[in-house]
């Protein structure tokens, strides 16, 4: 079975926030499914399954807040016997300008608590990674928390909704369907800003 997990905060105050981008992406593939999320305590997040990219996919968001991530994630792949190759991890990237998406296959945490919960939990980083870039000011390291935790500004959220989530959902479908390094070629010079145009 392949595994998506989209990664973010639980609770009203971190939604249409950068750090729950991975979020917005397990729920648009979710409703691609037409399948709805359930609460699943054993597992400390929320899951849905159905048939995804010629598939059968189990779509989990962790609800233990981001630096326990893997509290939940490692726990589904071991329960359903998928290995760290049938997991793919939505998330969002400071370090990435918005507009631009990235897929990974392995790799460190890049400073992210998520990712990082997640291989420690895992005991691997041999899983494949999307990212969502959502941008920072590169003058002030301070203001990084405010940045992830803070609500996007209008224009950036029109383009999250119009462009970078579908982008997204596809980019997922394409991993699934010819493998990473094929949506690799496609998605990792793409940007919404230039399809904008």
């Amino acid at each position: 079975m392949k595994i998506l997990a989209g990664l973010g905060n639980p609770g009203k105050e971190y939604e249409s926030t950068p750090h729950s981008i991975g979020f917005e992406v397990a729920d648009a593939v979710v409703r691609e499914m037409a399948a709805t999320f359930r609460k699943a305590a054993s597992f400390k997040g929320e899951l849905a399954d159905g048939r995804f990219a010629n598939g059968k996919l189990l779509v989990v968001k962790p609800m233990t807040f981001m630096n326990l991530s893997g509290d939940s994630v490692a726990p589904v792949v071991k329960y359903h016997n998928a290995t760290a190759a049938d997991l793919v991890v939505v998330s969002d990237d400071i370090d990435l300008p918005v507009g631009r998406i990235r897929i990974r296959k392995g790799g460190s945490a890049g400073g992210h608590n998520g990712l990082k919960s997640v291989i420690e939990r895992l005991g691997t980083q041999d899983f494949i990674r999307l990212k969502i870039g959502v941008g920072r000011d590169r003058n002030d390291r301070s203001k990084v928390i405010g940045h992830v935790l803070g609500k996007f500004d209008r224009d950036t959220r029109a383009l999250m909704d119009s462009k970078i989530v579908p982008a997204a959902v596809k980019a997922v479908e394409q991993i699934f369907t010819e493998g990473p390094d094929a949506a690799m070629n496609v998605w990792n010079g793409w940007s919404a800003i230039e399809a904008q145009k």
